[in-house]
């Protein structure tokens, strides 16, 4: 289980912005709605243990993510919490199985270049396991980003804003496809997000004001 409580952060000569308290179970689906400017980033990098709140707490399976030092939560967030961002942020000179790995390392776990190939084949782009990022399609680079988030397996599958640049049809395909790797994972899916058109796909919401 995820919790946050009492939370709320402020930054330099801004407003103090307060969260309701939130609880999401294991293997639970949400959607995290706000507009621009209502501190959904300010959250997810919360969520994320990237910004450590000026008040309150934030609870994975047990652990107190801020009580943790600076190593042992980079450890903890390589290894629990899986971040699909808008841009794929991949890095040029790897081939896709080398960007992989890397997301193993970074997590100090050991290369499994199996569990590369499989979650790849889940993907259906285990044909561009050698291929670099420069020869991909925009959508296949998006499911190379999805690949980087679950290949550790997270408990926490984060997505910021991943329709957003989408028509309707591959906004629908990339939520097809979230929604199946966090159920392949047995992973809890929080999709933040501002467009409205996916507020249907999930029965869970957590509104921003």
């Amino acid at each position: 289980m995820i919790s946050i409580q009492s939370v709320s952060h402020s930054y330099a000569g801004a407003q103090r912005i307060s969260f309701k308290d939130w609880e999401i179970n294991n293997g639970e689906q949400w959607l995290l709605l706000g507009e621009s400017g209502s501190g959904k980033t300010t959250l997810l990098h919360i969520l994320t243990g990237i910004l450590k709140p000026a008040q309150g707490e934030v609870n994975m399976d047990g652990t107190s993510v801020y009580a943790l030092s600076s190593r042992a939560l980079d450890q903890f967030r390589g290894r629990n919490i899986g971040i699909i961002f808008q841009r794929p942020h991949l890095i040029k000179s790897l081939t896709i199985t080398e960007n992989l790995v890397l997301a193993q390392s970074f997590a100090s776990l050991p290369e499994n270049l199996n569990r590369v190939n499989e979650v790849l084949e889940s993907l259906g782009i285990a044909a561009k396991k050698n291929a670099y990022p420069d020869e991909l399609s925009q959508g296949q680079l998006q499911r190379v980003s999805i690949a980087r988030a679950v290949i550790n397996k997270p408990a926490l599958l984060i997505a910021d804003e991943p329709t957003s640049s989408l028509d309707d049809k591959n906004a629908k395909a990339v939520l097809d496809l979230l929604m199946q790797q966090s159920g392949l994972n047995q992973a809890t899916l929080i999709v933040a997000t501002h467009d409205k058109r996916v507020k249907d796909a999930f029965t869970n919401t957590y509104q921003l004001i």
